[in-house]
């Protein structure tokens, strides 16, 4: 087992009030616009639901229609002390139905929740300056990015060194893009907590750290966010799990009678 690193972050506990919750809810709920929000989002992921269902694993599926490795239909056999295909067919479809589900959903939940809060939706073309990128957001001074994942266990180590190298060789020509010389950077994953992280996502931390030791203004050390600066641009990168990326893409400024004004999502959290 790897030594732990003493520089990765002690995650705090995160309790969820049930009475904060309430409150949340009966502001969202006295609030047009947000009740407005919510009923959009509703619509929207009722209709994206229903379409995904239709493209299921039909519940008569037969054997020969999944393409399953042979290897590990050998091991879960074995395990079961199977005999007959018919006992590993009713096994695979569940499996299949989720696993078809999972991948849908985290696409699902950037292309009706991203726009909703006013971030462009980005198609992740390979070995492009976006194949890092799920959303953008254009604000005065800064050019808010961010790769979402569905859990907090998704990265190896070298997904997070890939990380690392897309954002060191892309921030440049996302400067540019956007006419900003400000950048911020969010993995984000839509549940989970830090504690559950298998913490390969703040090694996408380390790595920046570790490849451009000589423009980092603020290090990751003991904390799950850094910066560096380079060629006049400041690239701020974080990993928000969970509630800290929904709070994160919550605070929406809406300009409306030449002020700001603040919309969060409905969730409030108390630290202990």
């Amino acid at each position: 087992m790897a030594k732990r690193r003493p520089e990765l972050p002690k995650p705090s506990a995160q309790v969820l009030s049930k009475a904060n919750l309430l409150e949340q809810l009966e502001r969202v709920d006295s609030d047009d616009d947000c009740r407005e929000r919510v009923l959009r989002l509703e619509t929207a992921f009722r209709r994206k639901i229903d379409s995904h269902i239709t493209s299921l694993p039909a519940g008569d599926a037969a054997f020969k229609k999944f393409n399953t490795s042979p290897y590990v239909l050998l091991i879960h056999a074995r395990q079961k002390n199977y005999t007959k295909i018919s006992e590993i067919e009713s096994d695979i479809l569940p499996a299949k139905q989720f696993s078809s589900m999972e991948t849908s959903a985290g696409r699902m939940v950037e292309e009706v929740v991203l726009p909703e809060y006013g971030w462009a939706v980005v198609e992740s073309e390979m070995h492009t300056a976006n194949s890092a990128l799920d959303g953008k957001r254009v604000e005065p001074d800064v050019y808010k990015l961010a790769t979402l994942k569905s859990g907090p266990r998704c990265l190896n180590d070298e997904m997070s060194e890939n990380f690392a190298d897309a954002i060191i060789g892309n921030f440049a020509e996302w400067s540019a893009e956007s006419g900003l010389n400000h950048i911020d950077f969010t993995y984000g994953v839509l549940y989970g907590t830090k504690k559950l992280s298998n913490k390969k996502d703040w090694h996408i931390l380390r790595n920046l750290k570790e490849k451009m030791p000589d423009s980092m203004t603020v290090l990751p050390d003991n904390q799950w966010h850094c910066q560096f600066q380079n060629s006049d641009v400041t690239v701020d990168v974080s990993v928000r799990i969970g509630l800290d990326w929904w709070s994160h893409l919550g605070v929406v400024a809406q300009t409306r009678s030449d002020s700001y004004r603040f919309s969060r999502m409905p969730v409030r959290l108390d630290l202990s």
